[in-house]
């Protein structure tokens, strides 16, 4: 799944995004309101978390202007901002819930996943595709009684492919969707993740594979769809 991030305290969007993306989030985090506001209206996010006060455009301004625009992805509101009045003023502009700083990073994920429980197009716990399972819970691939860890960018490499079986992906589009626009990472990390991913599909023993399209990219496959790679 991929969030949003908007916040400008950069010690705290980096230690947030970093949460998140242990949590195996797809994370996009951005620095001041008009940002957040370009952002959600060029990708289609899971959710959003939201600071109240940035520059350009604050966190009320830019969920008001998402929501006239028609952006109805959900949103927490996470600011220093804490009073009943304040509160009431996050949700009355289209805030789905609010969660005052300092925060515990536990319930912040508690509510991050009930915020994604509550969409209308609730995305389960599980993902399924022939006799492979990605637990997002636990982070675990399975197959039969096998399971193998994931967690971080492979994770994310693996859901991205299980949510789209048979799309062929570029390196550069998995650098984008995965690291992100602005990520500073060489492109070989994207070489690196594949070749431990295809490893571990391996190990257990599942139909689906990690097909590489020479010179094109990455697609998931069944291993006897065709030529394996």
């Amino acid at each position: 799944m991929r969030l949003l991030f908007a916040e400008d305290d950069l010690d705290l969007s980096a230690a947030v995004k970093a949460l998140l993306e242990r949590n195996g989030y797809l994370v996009d985090a951005v620095y001041d309101g008009a940002e957040a506001v370009s952002y959600a209206e060029s990708e289609d996010y899971d959710g959003i978390v939201m600071d109240w006060m940035m520059p350009e455009k604050d966190g009320i301004q830019a969920l008001m202007e998402m929501r006239e625009k028609g952006i109805q992805t959900p949103c927490i509101m996470l600011t220093a901002r804490d009073a009943v009045e304040d509160r009431v003023a996050g949700l009355d502009a289209g805030a789905d819930d609010y969660l005052p700083k300092p925060f515990d990073a536990g319930e912040l994920m508690a509510r991050i996943r009930a915020m994604l429980r509550r969409r209308e197009s609730y995305v389960p716990d599980t993902l399924q595709w022939e006799d492979l399972t990605l637990d997002k819970g636990s982070c675990e691939l399975k197959c039969g009684s096998q399971s193998v860890r994931v967690t971080g960018k492979m994770f994310q490499l693996m859901e991205l492919f299980m949510e789209n079986p048979r799309i062929l992906f570029s390196v550069q589009q998995l650098m984008d969707k995965v690291w992100g626009w602005d990520a500073e990472a060489e492109i070989n990390v994207v070489w690196v993740n594949i070749s431990q991913l295809r490893k571990k599909l391996a190990d257990l023993d599942t139909v689906a594979e990690i097909r590489v399209h020479r010179g094109t990219g990455y697609s998931l496959e069944k291993k006897d769809d065709g030529v394996r790679a």
